[in-house]
């Protein structure tokens, strides 16, 4: 049995489709590109598809994370090709590699999330940010399925800092997918850029607009556009995400014909 890991993203309008939605599109995805999936035993077989901390509905995404099971290998670029071609523009798989690892989960440790706020000045997001950065603790509410929790959102986040919404003309190539790309960029706006660690209950970018507006009164007139940029381990010594699919490429380079060859070429006689 093969498994292969993938990312793929929720980009534009698509933001909106719950993790419901997205189940069924790629189910239907594999059955479009005939991918020898495995199936679990029992009454109702279902394939083996496992995902891994999916980004809220509402917020987009270019670093969500699932791994599949195939009973025939397949190359992972081919096949992430084969589907990306029978997804929908916007759930795109951007990247795919053979599992040689174990633990993708447990390398989902921590997530960087960028924040628009339209009708929001750099400065007031500035001061805001100041505040909430040198708070201790900072008390929020959600309503979970037990009713209300209050709980601190300020000790799950890395860094918290503001930046000034660059126009499209002066964006690189590699920041064209912005997180509302639905929306009017003409106006001026600040932009967040946050990590935040994967804790319990988990702490969410809504949550942190809602320690903000607690700390410093910082309210935006319309609601926050958002984004997941990457997630994956949170290296303590660079204070960067990594990449959660590394080791496994990793794996896969070290155990190449190539690989082999060259460490068989250095050893001593």
């Amino acid at each position: 049995m093969q498994r292969i890991r993938l990312r793929y993203t929720k980009r534009g309008r698509l933001r909106f489709t719950s993790h419901r939605d997205f189940q069924r599109a790629f189910e239907r995805a594999l059955r479009r590109a005939e991918v020898p999936m495995a199936y679990s035993a029992g009454f109702t077989p279902h394939p083996k598809v496992s995902y891994a901390n999916a980004a809220p509905t509402g917020t987009g995404s270019e670093a969500e994370y699932l791994e599949i099971a195939l009973t025939d290998a397949r190359d992972p670029e081919k096949l992430r090709l084969l589907l990306d071609e029978s997804m929908p523009v916007g759930l795109d798989i951007i990247d795919a590699v053979e599992a040689r690892t174990s633990g993708l989960a447990d390398r989902l440790t921590a997530s960087v999330w960028e924040l628009r706020l339209d009708g929001v000045t750099p400065e007031d997001a500035e001061r805001a940010v100041d505040a909430f950065t040198s708070a201790e603790t900072v008390e929020v509410q959600r309503k979970m399925k037990n009713g209300m929790r209050t709980f601190d959102a300020r000790g799950a986040v890395v860094s918290l800092e503001a930046h000034t919404a660059q126009p499209e003309a002066q964006k690189s190539q590699s920041e064209t997918h912005s997180p509302q790309p639905d929306r009017p960029t003409d106006q001026a706006c600040a932009i967040l850029r946050l990590v935040v660690r994967h804790v319990t209950p988990a702490v969410r970018p809504d949550d942190v607009l809602s320690g903000l507006r607690a700390v410093a009164d910082l309210a935006p007139p319309v609601p926050a556009g958002v984004i997941r940029l990457a997630q994956g381990l949170f290296d303590e010594e660079t204070g960067t995400v990594t990449d959660p699919l590394a080791p496994d490429r990793e794996a896969v380079a070290a155990a190449s014909p190539t690989a082999a060859t060259a460490a068989a070429a250095k050893a001593p006689a």
